[in-house]
């Protein structure tokens, strides 16, 4: 379990190795594309935040491949659920930019959120951990209906120590559930280094314990990414049971814009990890390969950036919704009456009071977790 299985080398004395069989060049530069567009809302995200005009944010700059390389290996069908680093995750499977960003300046309902069944994709998750069984009841119940639907749950180091996660293994290892459970392990949940999160040298030896088999991958590496998971989903969905992927990396940036990772780190660390970055890297793979060359380069990103500058216009101009918002989508129908009182009260203090501005002082609020 030692290895990290990697495609994508250095052009230099860390050679790249062939495409995987099941990918085209069209998919090579789709793969690209999804990466520079998951990078565009998050450099976006983090300047929105800086001016005040979405709220906390936790930002994901340089782990795209363990985002995009996974979720480019499942079939529309199968069923993905994200923690806040994969906030933006959505967005690849149709979800309008504008909408995510409107979740991070604190709309909800129809104006802030995303209809999880219609994309197959749950909910963003922020408390740590927690999502990780819904991913295994999701695919067991696709395997009592004879379906062939997996599903993936992204989540980071600091996670599997919690008990949700070694809960949501030995369930899916004893019913033998289509699960991928992506570990990126980054390194930092927020100032603990992994060193001090677990004993074990690997995230991946975690899964011997419940008899599932495991592999690590390099976590900056899209392809390598894709590989991993293209095989779990296929054994799983053969009746092989869940799978373990780690893919290891280095959280580059600050765990969110409330973070100031100078104070329990050293940032020289960050700057060398800084030239394994996904998007650069695959980049000069393509083009080592003749794939892409500078120009469709530069025309993919300019067309990610402006899809992201039309979803800023479209955020900022969607109406404040109201403070019914809060109730509105916690019962299908028939909410009990304590809602409507509890919304009259909310209204007679007033919104003023309740809603911070989004540009007051940003304070670290989150426990720690990857």
């Amino acid at each position: 379990m030692g290895d990290l299985l990697r495609i994508i080398g250095n052009g230099k004395d860390v050679p790249d190795h062939p495409v995987p069989d099941g990918l085209g060049d069209k998919d090579l530069i789709e793969l690209y594309r999804w990466l520079v567009l998951l990078r565009s809302f998050d450099e976006r995200a983090v300047a929105l935040q800086r001016q005040g005009r979405i709220g906390t944010y936790a930002l994901y700059w340089g782990e795209e491949a363990t985002q995009a390389g996974s979720l480019y290996a499942l079939e529309e069908t199968d069923w993905i659920f994200p923690s806040y680093r994969q906030n933006s995750i959505g967005i690849l499977r149709g979800v309008p930019p504008s909408v995510i960003l409107a979740w991070w300046r604190g709309y909800g309902g129809n104006t802030g959120f995303y209809d999880t069944r219609h994309f197959r994709t749950g909910p963003i998750c922020v408390p740590i951990g927690t999502h990780i069984p819904h991913a295994v009841g999701t695919s067991w119940a696709a395997k009592l209906r004879g379906e062939r639907t997996a599903s993936l749950a992204w989540f980071g180091e600091g996670a599997t120590s919690e008990g949700d996660f070694h809960e949501a293994m030995n369930f899916a290892s004893v019913f033998k559930t289509a699960t991928i459970f992506f570990c990126t392990n980054n390194q930092w949940a927020i100032s603990t280094p992994v060193s001090q999160q677990m004993a074990t040298k690997t995230v991946a030896e975690k899964a011997l314990a419940y008899a599932m088999p495991a592999v690590r991958v390099d976590g900056f590496d899209p392809l390598a990414c894709w590989k991993a998971t293209k095989d779990a989903a296929d054994r799983g969905r053969a009746g092989g049971g869940p799978t373990l992927i780690e893919a290891f990396c280095y959280r580059i940036g600050a765990h969110g814009t409330a973070d100031d990772p100078r104070l329990y780190r050293d940032e020289s660390e960050a700057e060398k990890w800084k030239s394994h970055e996904p998007l650069g890297s695959m980049a000069s793979f393509l083009e080592r390969l003749g794939v892409l060359d500078a120009s469709g380069a530069e025309k993919i990103r300019h067309e990610a950036k402006q899809t992201i500058i039309d979803a800023v216009t479209e955020m900022e101009t969607t109406p404040t919704p109201g403070l019914e918002v809060i109730f509105d989508n916690v019962y299908a129908k028939n909410p009990p009456w304590m809602f409507a009182e509890g919304l009259e009260e909310l209204r007679s203090v007033g919104q003023r009071e309740l809603v911070k501005p989004l540009n007051a002082p940003d304070t670290q609020t989150e426990e720690e977790g990857a």
